[in-house]
Parts: C-alpha cells; structure tokens; sequence
C-alpha cells in the first residue's frame, strides 16, 4: 500500500466550508494568543518564574500541535482530497504522539510546580531553579521521542492489505490500527501500555498534587490568600482537565467499543478546540499577564 485516504468530513459535503472557515479562524488565533503568551512571557521582567517558564513551553507546543494537524486538515477541505501517502501518514502520527505525549508530561510538571510554590514555599527558589526547569522539560521531551519513533514504527510494520480509507481527519493512531491486517493484540496491549505511562500516570500524579495543594490552601487563615492561590492553580486545573478527559477516552478505550464518529469527534477537541481555549483560559484569568499584555499593546499601539 502506497496512500491512505483520510475521509475527514467528505460524509457532510454541504458543511465543508463552513468548516474550512471555522477551522482556520481557530487555527489563526491559536498561532496569534499562543505566539503573543510565548513573547510576553519572554520580555516582561515580572514573569520571569518558572510557571511562566513552563507556560511559554507550553504555548510552544500548542503551536507545534496544530501546525502537524490543522494545515492538512484545512488542505483536505478546501480540495476535497484526502490522499495521504505511507511517509507522510507514518510521520504525521509519529510527530502527533510525540507532542501529545510530551504535553501529558509538561502538564504534571506545571502541576509540580504550583505544588512546590503552594506547599513549599520556602525552598521555592532552591527547588525550583532555573537549571532544574530546563531539565524538567528536556525530560519531558526527551523520554517520549525514542517511545513514539519505536511504536510508530511497530504500527507501520504490520501488513495493510484491506481498505484504505481512514475514518478520520488526521492519522491518528486507532483509526489506523483498525485497518491493519492479522493479529494486532501485541500492538493494541503497547499501545495501553503507553498510554499508561504517558496519560494515566501523569494525571494521577497531577491528581496527588492538587490534592496536596487544596488540602495546604484550606489550612490557609487568610480569605485573600486562599483566594489567590486558587486563581493561580485553577486555569492549569481546567486545561488538565479538557485535555486529560478528551486524550484517555481516546486512547484508553477498548478498540471493540470504540466509535468512528465519537473518535472524529473527540480528536476534534484535543487538536483544534483545546489548543484554542487555553490561551484564552490563561490570560482572561491571570492578572499578571493581563497587566504584561497591556503594556506590551501600549507599547506597539502608542
């Protein structure tokens, strides 16, 4: 087999360019809001702590997220071709696991973060240094990449000798997998397995720290003090939350219960409308960054 078919929404051909228009609005203010949080996080003096170091990171791989994804998506319906071939689909997938994962892995340690600044803020600085936030991301990126090349490769090494039409609008990897030949129990038992290690473990890491933080924030006196600390954790929480929710339905569910459509749909959230909504989550509730941005707006537009 040399090209796939990704069938995206050619079932709703009355709705496709609605959905070109919507999309590339979307796709547009990612790149901007994420593009704006990465220069000013940056430039201003007063957010140079490692949340905001992390936050930066994060924008970056928001980016990078929907570069792979959205482009093709856009491209797919505006020509009404799906054709993919074997590389391109192999690499999309691979770079789509990647940055997932590594995503999963910068969201416990933005969560760590917050629980080092909340429940030990006193060594703060000592815990959380500069060299020890660059460690902590190198990490997160570095132990993903050789699992992904591996398990990509493994998925593109099984036969694909039936239909092939993928029923979605990236190459993602159940729908793909439906479509291999033979026996594929060892790649499905691998894939849990990895999804283990990069989405469950991480969220139930994320899950003790914030039970840590809101068990050391309601032994706070002060009503102020409670107050901002919550502020200061719950964009992160809700980000988690939409991210984590949507990815282990995905990834986690039984492939025989597994629904084309509630997949498309579900894919939908983590690869264009979360990257969307964090950003705005970010800055509409964070002070800081609303004041930076401010300024950063005061000085182009004087």
């Amino acid at each position: 087999m040399m090209e796939f078919v990704l069938v995206g929404f050619s079932d709703s051909p009355h709705l496709q360019w609605i959905l070109f228009g919507i999309f590339l609005l979307m796709y547009l203010t990612i790149l901007l809001c994420n593009s704006l949080i990465i220069v000013i996080t940056r430039t201003d003096a007063t957010l140079q702590t490692p949340m905001y170091f992390f936050l930066s990171h994060f924008s970056f791989l928001e980016i990078c997220y929907v570069n792979v994804t959205v482009p093709r998506m856009l491209t797919d319906l505006c020509t009404q071709k799906g054709n993919i071939s074997f590389f391109a689909c192999a690499t999309q997938m691979c770079f789509v696991l990647m940055l997932g994962g590594t995503e999963c892995l910068l969201l416990t340690v933005m969560a760590y973060d917050r629980y080092v600044a909340i429940c030990n803020p006193l060594n703060y600085a000592l815990v959380m240094s500069h060299k020890v936030c660059v460690q902590l991301v190198a990490a997160s990126w570095g132990s993903v990449i050789p699992v992904v090349i591996g398990q990509t490769f493994q998925i593109f090494s099984l036969p694909f000798c039936g239909s092939h039409r993928i029923n979605h609008f990236i190459c993602d990897l159940p729908p793909v997998l439906k479509l291999a030949c033979g026996d594929t129990f060892v790649n499905e038992i691998a894939v849990y397995l990895v999804a283990m290690v990069f989405v469950t473990i991480p969220f139930l890491l994320i899950i003790v720290s914030y039970g840590k933080i809101i068990s050391n924030i309601l032994r706070l006196s002060s009503a102020k003090g409670r107050t901002k600390a919550f502020s200061t954790c719950s964009s992160h929480l809700i980000v988690v939350v939409l991210f984590y929710g949507t990815a282990s339905i995905t990834y986690l569910q039984p492939k025989p219960n597994q629904s084309e459509a509630i997949g498309k749909l579900l894919s939908l959230f983590y690869t264009i409308l979360t990257p969307t909504v964090n950003p705005i989550i970010y800055t509409l509730r964070n002070k800081d960054i609303m004041v930076a941005l401010r300024k950063l707006l005061t000085k182009l537009l004087p």
